[in-house]
């Protein structure tokens, strides 16, 4: 699979909220989810191989009350880089309503997802 492939797909399969399923298809199993400095305590943090990015992925969504909305943007593709922007509109246990919006930024080695970072104002 492209780069370019690997991105439409991903990008579709988030539409789909099929998060999960793009990991399971698409990333490697050494691959490492990295989150933003200064995080606050007890924030999903840096995770390193597969079955600790579903355990991430299981974490958030637990903590999602009600989804009201979202939107994926179109990929950017770069060489073995690529990105796009997320928002999600939910309501989280305990907090409220919140719309979240960030910037995905993925990269692909040997056909598969091997890093994913995520940019994004906290507060």
């Amino acid at each position: 699979m492209t780069v370019e492939a690997i991105a439409k797909r991903l990008v579709e399969l988030c539409r789909e909220g099929k998060y999960e399923e793009a990991q399971r298809e698409l990333y490697a199993e050494d691959a490492q989810s990295i989150e933003p400095d200064g995080l606050p305590p007890g924030a999903l943090g840096n995770v390193k191989g597969l079955k600790a990015i579903y355990e991430k992925t299981h974490q958030f969504q637990a903590a999602v009350e009600q989804v009201h909305g979202g939107h994926v943007s179109d990929p950017v593709v770069a060489g073995n880089w690529f990105s796009c922007e997320m928002t999600l509109d939910v309501t989280m246990k305990g907090r409220g309503r919140v719309v979240m919006s960030e910037i995905c930024v993925y990269h692909v080695r040997d056909g598969k997802v091997d890093r994913e970072q995520f940019f994004y104002d906290m507060g």
